[in-house]
């Protein structure tokens, strides 16, 4: 009897070590992923403006903001599928070797269209490239601010709207994990809207006018009843998400020279992603403490003081 317990002992250790070496595995290859899929934002905007015309530069980013949209319907749907099909390790494997490829692929054809490009603006840019200007860079602090709190809001919003549609709205744990589809949905034409109006109306009022918006939005979801009144909010919450985007790449683009485009466009989704890690947590708590009615209106208070504030900073910009 000792010696089964024994050996028993000996196996569950055994297996807790393999879990265990198996989720520090895990841990550090997502750790590698964020590391290498980091990169991507701040070196992509820069490449897609140095092959647009400046009055074109919002719609383009706009476009360029459908790829990652239809990536959370497509992605999850061909894993599924593989899974269902394979094991759950397909997935990992399936789906990497057609990253892999296109990335070859972009990288030939971007560096072959890039390269005469950086040369012809490397020649005439002692001309047309100059410092950007103290007040523009000024505007670059309470406009970082705007955008990324904004931004970090709506996505720690998002993260409670199945479980606030499931406790209650009283809708079934399946809609609700589908219904996150209607937010993403917009990323197919609200992106391409925001660029295009801010190409003929400025970046600055067209990203006021989002967050501004962004706060009844998140306000209204204390008053939404099961059917269109959520689907269409749900929608809205998605555009202001996605319009906003594009609008603040081209904006930064436009008010920082070349030499610091990048680094600057780095700080800005490193702001993004961290304020919403530091954001979800905290409304986390205050679900837990004080419902989703009180979260949603502290939320809704925060963007709009935070809006109001920087708005009285950017004033007159239209750039």
């Amino acid at each position: 009897m000792l010696i089964t317990m024994g050996i028993s002992g000996v196996a569950l250790a055994g297996l807790l070590v393999g879990l265990s070496q198996s989720y520090m595995m895990m841990l550090v290859f997502l750790v590698l992923m964020g590391l290498l899929g980091g990169g991507y934002h701040p070196a992509a905007s820069p490449a897609i403006s140095a092959l647009v015309e400046p009055r074109n530069r919002g719609q383009a980013l706009g476009v360029h903001m459908i790829g990652g949209s239809a990536s959370y319907f497509l992605s999850p749907l061909i894993a599924a599928a593989i899974a269902a099909a394979w094991s759950w390790r397909s997935p990992f494997v399936g789906l990497a070797i057609p990253a892999i490829g296109f990335g070859i692929v972009f990288y030939v054809l971007l560096g072959r269209r890039l390269a005469p490009k950086e040369a012809e603006r490397g020649a005439i840019t002692s001309n047309k490239e100059t410092p950007s200007a103290p007040g523009r860079l000024r505007r670059l602090a309470p406009f970082l601010t705007l955008s990324t709190f904004t931004q970090a809001s709506v996505i720690s919003i998002i993260s409670f709207i199945p479980l606030f549609l499931v406790d209650h709205l009283g809708i079934s744990k399946e809609i609700a994990a589908a219904s996150i589809a209607l937010i993403y949905s917009s990323g197919f034409w609200a992106g391409i809207l925001g660029g295009y109006l801010s190409d003929r109306l400025g970046r600055v009022p067209v990203v006021l006018v989002t967050c501004f918006v962004a706060s009844p939005a998140i306000y209204l979801l204390n008053l939404v009843s099961p059917g269109w009144s959520t689907a269409a909010l749900l929608i809205l919450i998605g555009m202001i998400m996605y319009a906003r985007a594009p609008v603040s790449e081209a904006y930064i683009i436009d008010q920082t020279s070349e030499r610091n485009r990048s680094t600057i466009l780095g700080i800005y989704y490193f702001s993004s992603m961290e304020g919403s890690g530091v954001l979800t947590p905290a409304i986390g708590y205050l679900v837990d403490h004080f419902g989703f009615s009180a979260s949603f209106t502290i939320t809704a208070i925060a963007v709009f003081v935070v809006t109001s504030v920087c708005a009285v900073w950017l004033k007159g910009s239209r750039e």
